[in-house]
């Protein structure tokens, strides 16, 4: 027997390089906050399992016709996978706190500040525009928006920002507290703001996202992907007539789409390209978008605190990003830690809801803008 030909079993182990190792031990990580410590558990366990994949060498994964690439080619490549996640957003969101009132949608405009400051960051740090334009959108604190421009704009970025994007979103209860303690003064922390229901008819609720569509379409016709899955998803919710296919967004197409996606960006996370100085600003600037999203909405808020007579909670504002509903949770929770008896969470949530949507729209102007510029 020729033990030469045993040698071959080996190769994998000659094609090693450190840093496949060391991404195997980031996706190792990934799995166990996501086990351990249950942060965004559906997104970074597949996240860090596909990135485990990508790193053994000669499997073939992500190789032209591998298993990995024909999922990226299918769900990636084409969109889908990002868009689906929309539906599945959209069936989950309640827009009714927002249509209670409107106006908290300003708040939803002044929470995307993050996205256009970092974008101007990233280029004077000498990233491309559609670098910039893809690190910005990490801003909209909306990980299926991220991944959606990125993938457009900026794919071999689309690993560092997918796992930047998800990993700060299950952070937001520890990022945003701190800005809302030093941009806000006690006075204005204690601010109570009566909340009477308004009911919002049934011909409402089903015409909002059948308007918005149009309305976004025709403004910046580059969201329309975006916005007319979110709202297609919403419309399943509101309409009545379909809970079963409600349910089913809201569940198994959620789960089965965002178990492919974090494979799939997992995948991308090659070590070569992966470990560079390039990586550590993307997740620098990753975290100074989320300040500036928080920020953002807070200064819009301590404005309606001053033109309402201080009759206005400006805490509300920060809960004008897209992580819904966790960040009007947040604002609820921190309220309260200076009036116990102070209920802002209705208001919060129509300001929560309004980023959502913002979120999105963000998205499509930025892909707007990079296309004219283009």
């Amino acid at each position: 027997m020729d033990l030469s030909k045993l040698l071959v079993l080996l190769d994998s182990f000659k094609n090693l390089q450190w840093q496949n190792l060391v991404m195997i031990g980031i996706g190792g990580i990934l799995i166990y906050l996501a086990i351990a410590k249950d942060y965004e558990p559906v997104l970074l366990l597949p996240i860090g399992f596909g990135a485990i994949l990508a790193n053994l060498p000669l499997t073939g994964a992500t190789e032209p016709g591998g298993w990995l690439n024909v999922l990226y080619t299918a769900g990636i490549a084409t969109e889908l996978f990002p868009l689906f996640v929309f539906i599945a957003i959209g069936a989950m969101t309640d827009f009714g706190p927002l249509l209670e009132n409107p106006k908290m949608a300003l708040l939803g405009v002044a929470g995307q500040f993050g996205i256009f400051g970092t974008l101007l960051i990233a280029l004077s740090l000498g990233f491309t525009l559609n670098e910039a334009a893809s690190i910005g959108i990490i801003g909209a604190i909306d990980g299926p928006t991220a991944i959606y421009v990125s993938s457009k704009l900026a794919p071999h970025l689309l690993g560092p920002i997918a796992v930047c994007a998800y990993s700060y979103m299950s952070l937001v209860p520890i990022i945003q507290p701190p800005v809302m303690r030093i941009m806000t003064s006690h006075a204005e922390k204690t601010v109570r703001m009566p909340y009477t229901i308004k009911p919002v008819s049934r011909i409402v609720r089903i015409l909002f996202p059948i308007v918005v569509t149009v309305i976004v379409s025709l403004i910046a016709p580059k969201a329309s992907p975006l916005i007319a899955s979110l709202m297609f998803g919403n419309l399943i919710r509101e309409c009545g007539v379909l809970e079963n296919l409600s349910d089913t967004a809201q569940h198994e197409l959620s789960g089965l789409t965002t178990l492919f996606l974090g494979l799939v960006i997992g995948a991308t996370m090659d070590g070569v390209t992966f470990i560079k100085l390039q990586t550590l600003m993307i997740f620098a600037m990753g975290l100074g978008a989320f300040v500036l999203d928080t920020a953002g909405g807070l200064l819009l808020g301590k404005l309606m605190y001053i033109l309402s007579g201080k009759k206005f909670n400006p805490l509300i504002g920060a809960a004008g990003i897209s992580a819904f509903p966790m960040s009007a949770r947040i604002v609820q929770r921190f309220g309260q830690k200076y009036d116990y008896d102070n209920f802002l969470l209705m208001h919060a949530m129509g300001s929560n809801a309004a980023g959502q949507l913002a979120s999105v729209v963000a998205g499509g102007v930025v892909l707007a803008i990079i296309s004219g510029v283009m």
